[in-house]
């Protein structure tokens, strides 16, 4: 052979090559994360459920394949699909009856696993059921303004649920009157709610200081003027990313 040294530098040349392109491909394949698996709920009472939430926010949470999404209406379903999901997104405010899917919900928080209660979810809707508002909500809310124009101002522009949302905000929904529960567990506000004709601000977006898992409550959401506008669905992609740890 002619040129030993020089095969051998070519060789040693396109082994260091094929590691650099190994690891290279290795760090794509490992930066790629699965879509976040999402079951979201809805149904019950002064809600067009199928448009804003089976729809638009279905397809927010999937836009990019941040998530995949299964929509329910049904309680009844919750049970046997909670093992699947990385987050359960409640936005009913019809009862949820059943013994073992009330526990399986507390179970699947308790686990480590996402929860976000968004606007009809954080009524207090079931009296028989004390421990959801106290527990998992922090609270609730009884009431709230006539459907009409408010602000909603970023109280902690740094947390990662309100990255990329403006300090500031304004659109037309139902101004939850969100009161935390002394007793019950302690919430962080992300951001509040105020009416121009009144001085009382609400909690709008907050975090419920769960000991194990990972919940937000999110007041807005009654219909277009909410679900279409882009800091809501900031705020709505941000939030599952969060409960799901990503």
């Amino acid at each position: 052979m002619k040129y030993p040294l020089l095969n051998i530098c070519l060789a040693f040349s396109f082994l260091i090559l094929t590691s650099l392109a190994g690891a290279k491909s290795g760090s794509l394949a490992s930066s790629q994360k699965k879509p976040i698996r999402v079951l979201l709920v809805g149904g019950g009472s002064s809600h067009d459920f199928d448009r804003w939430y089976k729809q638009e926010d279905v397809q927010t949470l999937q836009k990019d394949g941040l998530a995949t999404v299964e929509y329910t209406d049904d309680p009844s379903t919750i049970l046997a699909k909670l093992p699947g999901i990385d987050v359960l997104y409640l936005s009913n405010n019809q009862p949820i009856k059943d013994e073992a899917t009330r526990k399986a919900i507390f179970a699947f928080v308790d686990a480590g696993k996402g929860l976000v209660l968004a606007h009809p979810a954080l009524w207090y809707n079931w009296a028989d059921w004390p421990e959801y508002n106290q527990k998992l909500v922090g609270g609730g809310s009884k009431g709230h303004n006539k459907y009409g124009p408010f602000d909603v101002t970023i109280t902690n522009t740094k947390h990662p649920i309100t990255k990329g949302v403006p300090a500031t905000f304004n659109l037309d929904d139902e101004l939850y009157y969100y009161l935390p529960d002394a007793a019950g567990t302690p919430i962080e506000v992300l951001a509040t709610a105020k009416a121009a004709d009144s001085d009382k601000v609400f909690p709008s977006l907050f975090v419920v200081k769960y000991p194990k898992g990972r919940i937000v409550g999110f007041a807005l959401g009654h219909d277009a003027a909410s679900h279409t506008i882009e800091p809501y669905r900031v705020i709505l992609r941000n939030a599952v990313k969060w409960a799901a740890k990503r």
